[in-house]
């Protein structure tokens, strides 16, 4: 670990650096600044394919060397933007000033007024944002969810057929499949994510108050509103919202922040019940040569990576929380409270991925404990009333429950012996009889 990482003040940007440090392209400061200039050529490039007659001899071989200084752009040129920022104290119009610098150099000085014309410093933000967020999303989260979903249904395929004691409140309850147990989980994530695909990344562009005032006052022959959708959406990808105040009203970015959170939600469910089943010994965990479970116990061997997962979750909940609660709330045509929260959108999915990779690591090192799981279920035939008293329900028994409930609700050990015994007195055929008793705690797990 560096100096500098040892003195960040968060963990994402020290203890757990390289395990989020794959975001740093979306999120940073770096990153913003670089999908600031993105937005702001290709908002130039499309007034040229209007063409507003001052671009309309705007050597259009050129937009490949504009596009570059998006595409190439790297530590230098954010510093740089960083320094005119220091005089303008304007962050967007310190994106402006460099790409102005960059025309006179590239010798286009005669074109640079055209560069965020007619926009508002939210024009950019509240498409580069929902663009680096659209990308973090697809280049790095969705694959990491699918390494989660995919591990979890190898893991429910592989434990398909082993039977295990249920528990509700806590006590023995009808036996269960623990490949089905897991596979609760991935249909939970998966509906989850359909609902997570259906919610657009939107964005605002539309001029200082959103009905494009200074685009039409200087080119009235415009369709500006189309000219907006179909650069928001052809060119960068996006939904165009619209009408707005000066600001996208991020109810979408909410809806996608609330999903996020429920996704997380079922995970911290996942890993409250492995943990559980540790605890319980029905998984062992593999030992990595040197590793210290406890500094004092030396046979411990914690389920730490899925009390790490289960944290980092509940932080970046809170985060979500708040994004999705703050967001769609502004004052009027607009105010700056959106503009600092949204630096932060980086900081929740941080702890996701660590949450993520943490419950892959737990979910690795599992190793069944058959005997402990077989053991359990020998030792609570009493789950078995269940399906002994439905039979009897089937067969017109009288008061079948209540028979059951005596026989169960006694202090003495309820066995198979003792279920036998019980099913031998009752007065039904000896077909019934041998259909019962061939109901065990290890079969007796539904379909």
């Amino acid at each position: 670990m560096s100096l500098n990482s040892l003195n960040a003040i968060s963990p994402i940007d020290g203890r757990y650096r390289n395990k989020v440090e794959n975001l740093a392209p979306y999120f940073s400061e770096a990153a913003l600044i670089n999908y600031r200039v993105r937005v702001e050529i290709e908002y130039f490039i499309a007034l040229c394919e209007i063409p507003l007659p001052q671009l309309s001899d705007f050597d259009s071989s050129k937009f490949e060397v504009l596009r570059e200084l998006y595409t190439n752009f790297d530590a230098d040129d954010a510093q740089e933007i960083k320094t005119i920022e220091k005089t303008t104290n304007h962050d967007v119009k310190a994106v402006e000033y460099f790409i102005k610098k960059a025309f006179d150099r590239l010798g286009l000085g005669a074109f640079k007024e055209f560069i965020h014309f007619g926009l508002t410093s939210q024009d950019i933000n509240n498409t580069a944002i929902p663009l680096s967020l659209k990308e973090a999303m697809n280049d790095v989260y969705v694959p990491l969810y699918f390494k989660v979903l995919e591990k979890m249904k190898e893991l429910a395929t592989e434990w398909a057929n082993i039977p295990m004691l249920a528990r509700t409140h806590g006590q023995p309850a009808s036996p269960t499949r623990l490949g089905k147990e897991i596979d609760v989980f991935t249909e939970r994530l998966k509906e989850q994510f359909n609902l997570l695909n259906d919610i657009p990344s939107a964005a605002k562009f539309g001029g200082a108050t959103g009905n494009f005032n200074a685009h039409q006052v200087a080119y009235p022959d415009i369709d500006w509103k189309a000219f907006g959708k179909k650069f928001v959406q052809e060119k960068l990808g996006l939904h165009h919202s619209f009408p707005t105040t000066q600001i996208e009203h991020y109810d979408h970015m909410a809806a996608l922040f609330d999903t996020l959170k429920r996704i997380n939600t079922i995970l911290i469910d996942l890993n409250r019940d492995f943990w559980t089943y540790v605890s319980m010994d029905y998984f062992k965990q593999r030992i990595k040569a040197g590793e210290v479970g406890s500094s004092a116990m030396p046979h411990k061997v914690n389920p730490i990576d899925f009390e790490n997962s289960e944290g980092n979750l509940g932080i970046a909940n809170a985060l979500f929380e708040h994004l999705s609660a703050k967001l769609p709330v502004s004052r009027l045509q607009r105010d700056l409270t959106d503009s600092t929260v949204l630096r932060n959108i980086g900081v929740p999915f941080s702890h996701t991925l660590i949450a993520f990779q943490s419950t892959l690591k737990g979910l690795g090192k599992l190793l069944l404990n058959v005997e402990k799981l077989e053991g359990d279920l020998e030792n609570n035939w009493a789950v078995v009333a269940e399906a002994i008293q439905t039979i009897l329900r089937r067969e017109a028994y009288p008061n079948p429950y209540e028979a059951l409930k005596g026989l169960t609700r006694t202090n003495t050990k309820i066995d198979q012996a003792s279920i036998a015994d019980f099913i031998d007195s009752l007065e039904v055929s000896d077909d019934i009889k041998s259909e019962l008793k061939a109901i065990t705690p290890a079969n007796y797990t539904g379909i």
